[in-house]
């Protein structure tokens, strides 16, 4: 029977290239996830992680007997750049490329009693491995930075399942290759489908036709389709069985649905239009860079279907996290997918490492349902037809199911994939020349803005991501666009600003809002969130020319009333003039200068309340003061596993008295922590744009933590977590 555990516990980790046989204390204990150096949040030197650094792992195995074969592999999700795999000090495998996981049979090595496995990890930016060859607009980072799992099967056993599910409306059919490593005389297949509770949905025998077996059902059952709103999972179960004797089960998790990019240029899912609405998500984090355990992996999918209402993310500029996209699939967050890269194309060698990734990406991922296109060019580089013709015929071969997109920044292309995929930084929207066409970026780089920058630059930020969703949406012949970008990250000396920071993000890189999130929170129905946000500091003195005239607001109420003080200023309709095609248009909201303290004589607070039909549902106070008043400290859950890589964000705000945060309040915030776990982060931390974050790591002990923040001036304030028993599971549960 197929086994398969985490296996990311006890490691060593040493920041050099040590011999096999090396001392224990020359090593650190560490738990995978693991970056290979951390760093604060801001002002990162690529150079500092560019080094061969060493992984070992003692752990005891004993040898089946000779009855029972087994095959033993260690699978990893990710190790960045590149790596040399050994085992008990023979050489077994070299892995090329950071993005794509792999897998090493460590069979014939394995001894009984102790074994050593040790990884050399070259995280140097090799010019002979994608991304690199060029200049790249992100950082790498190094380290075994995803999941390790140990993995035992039978000689026989099932390598591959790919789920298919032709025309879903109106009759759902669903068909099933499954791929084995060998062939067999004897060999049957068993297939159980289950619905998200566990019960069988449907069950199909048939003896195994080939190293691929096709398993079809023409009828089924009613099923629930997968959709945003509705993103109803089953569970496939294949068992493999030799004259009735179970040699292997494998299971994969897959939706009843049907998406299409059309010759309209609209996008279908299910046979219904919808206008996609996203932005791009780059993996990586402060501190940790991109070793983030599957909470905050989980959570960032959260964050863009929930807080930011994006129905589509692509996956800029490589292949990501199973944690991110399991959860994409859980809560119907639709994905474009793509290759490692970044403008530049390498020689032939370099071209094999980027198709074997694509051949990766798609065996790996195909059954997700939230994938609804692959990505096969190198974002941003030029006409490569001869390479390019490689990269989809072989994505059309490995899934005929969904269709391809090359993502470049001009009009003109080759146009040699299903979708016209560009990015399009022209403030505007170029009118397509070729269709389906998705626009893949927009505004970016071509308006940095800082969370503590000044007013007019963060509301013309927001406006401008308004502006292209306004105008894609009433252009019928686009499928849709994703914006550049969620959230601020770490780039190259080329790239970013004064320190390396790319600022391109609607967040910045804690995952906390500018308020260009205020803008894309706002077009959710009202009926899910209600949103109701001033895009003003309120101040007298924060604009060219000084006062709060024109006041812009993000809501999706239908009216907006404004109070100044005591006086009712009136209520306010959407701007539907300048934005037609919005769900919810910004309010755009003149003539507060008789309002203002030039001509009342005194500054008073500003009061907002939000209307739905008439009936008040929502409001905001924003203080004249624009004093801090508060400390605030809050978590994203109050309970971790005590594995040694959970984590969660530790959010810090110095806020008015209403709780808005003050990006002008410099204040220097101090923590103090008691429990089994750690903060991960500057601490002191010198606080610029009123708000910010750590993270707090579990250890391997149960209990509670406490986390107290101080800043001068201000209360102290604290917050509580439970640190539970880690679950002995392969898939983690979260509370």
């Amino acid at each position: 029977m197929r086994k398969r555990a985490l296996f990311n516990d006890n490691w060593q980790f040493a920041a050099q290239k040590l011999s096999l046989d090396a001392p224990d204390n020359l090593f650190e204990p560490i738990t995978l996830p693991h970056t290979n150096k951390l760093f604060p949040h801001n002002n990162v030197d690529n150079e500092a992680y560019q080094f061969v650094s060493t992984y070992r792992k003692k752990f005891f195995w004993q040898q089946p007997l000779e009855n029972d074969p087994s095959l033993v592999f260690l699978d990893f999700d990710g190790v960045m750049l590149a790596c040399e795999v050994y085992v008990n000090g023979r050489f077994l495998h070299q892995h090329l490329g950071g993005y794509a996981p792999f897998s090493v049979d460590i069979t014939d090595r394995l001894q009984d009693g102790e074994n050593c496995v040790t990884l050399h990890v070259d995280s140097r930016e090799r010019q002979d491995i994608p991304p690199y060859g060029h200049l790249v607009d992100y950082l790498t980072f190094g380290g075994i930075y995803r999941d390790v799992y140990l993995r035992v099967v039978n000689p026989i056993h099932i390598n591959n399942l790919f789920v298919q599910t032709p025309d879903v409306v109106p009759n759902p059919r669903l068909m099933v290759d499954v791929h084995l490593n060998h062939l067999k005389s004897g060999l049957t297949l068993e297939a159980v489908v289950t619905d998200g509770g566990g019960h069988e949905l449907t069950t199909r025998q048939q003896p195994v036709a080939g190293q691929t077996t096709r398993l079809e059902w023409q009828e089924l059952p009613t099923v629930a389709l997968w959709s945003i709103d509705t993103p109803t999972l089953y569970t496939l179960h294949v068992s493999l069985r030799e004259n009735g004797q179970l040699l292997d089960t494998l299971t994969t998790r897959f939706g009843f649905r049907q998406a299409e990019f059309r010759p309209d240029g609209r996008f279908y899912l299910n046979e219904e239009a919808i206008p996609l609405f996203g932005l791009n998500r780059h993996q990586t984090y402060p501190y940790i860079g991109a070793a983030a355990p599957a909470r905050l992996q989980r959570q960032d999918a959260d964050i863009l279907k929930y807080e930011l209402a994006c129905n589509v993310v692509r996956t800029s500029h490589y292949p990501q996290s199973p944690h991110f996209l399991d959860r994409c699939d859980e809560i119907g967050l639709l994905v474009f997918e793509e290759i490692t890269g970044w403008q530049h194309v390498g020689d032939a060698q370099w071209q094999a490492i980027c198709l074997d990734e694509l051949e990766t990406m798609i065996k790996r991922d195909r059954n997700h349902p939230s994938i609804i296109l692959w990505g096969v060019r190198v974002n941003e580089s030029g006409d490569n037809d001869d390479f390019y013709t490689c990269t989809n015929d072989l994505a059309r071969q490995l899934d005929p199911t969904r269709q391809t997109g090359g993502v470049r920044d001009f009009i003109g292309s080759s146009f040699l994939e299903d979708v016209y995929t560009h990015n399009d930084f022209s403030n505007g929207i170029r009118p397509p020349t070729e269709r389906p066409h998705l626009i893949t970026e927009f505004a970016g780089h071509m308006f940095p803005t800082k969370s503590w920058d000044h007013e007019e630059r963060l509301i013309d930020h927001a406006l401008l991501h308004a502006r292209i969703h306004n105008l894609q949406l009433g252009d019928a012949r686009i499928a849709g666009a994703i914006g550049w970008c969620a959230f601020d990250y770490a780039t190259h000396i080329e790239f970013g600003s004064g320190d390396r920071i790319c600022y391109h993000g609607v967040m910045d890189i804690f995952r906390l809002p500018k308020w260009a999130a205020a803008f894309y929170q706002s077009q959710q129905d009202p009926a899910r969130k209600i949103i109701l946000q001033a895009a003003t500091h309120w101040t007298m003195g924060d604009r060219t020319g000084g006062g709060n005239n024109p006041l812009t607001v993000f809501s999706n109420c239908d009216e907006v009333e404004i109070i100044i003080g005591a006086i009712n200023v009136g209520r306010f309709q959407p701007d539907f003039a300048h934005y037609p095609h919005l769900p919810h248009p910004p309010f755009t909201i003149g003539g507060l200068d008789a309002y203002s303290a030039w001509g009342q004589s005194k500054f008073y607070d500003l009061h907002l309340v939000g209307y739905l039909n008439g009936k008040p549902v929502a409001e905001q106070w924003i203080a004249s003061s624009r004093l801090p008043k508060k400390l605030e400290l809050t978590a994203d859950t109050n309970q971790l596993f005590a594995d040694g890589a959970d984590m969660t964000r530790l959010i810090f705000r110095v806020t008015d008295e209403f709780c808005n945060p003050l990006p002008y309040a410099t204040k220097v915030v101090t923590f103090e922590l008691e429990g089994e776990a750690d903060l991960i982060g500057e601490n002191p931390f010198p606080l610029i744009g009123g708000q910010a974050a750590l993270y707090v790591k579990a250890r391997h002990q149960p209990g509670t933590v406490t986390i107290r923040a101080c800043a001068p001036g201000l209360a102290d304030t604290a917050v509580s977590l439970t640190i539970l028993p880690a679950p002995k599971l392969e898939y983690r549960q979260f509370p």
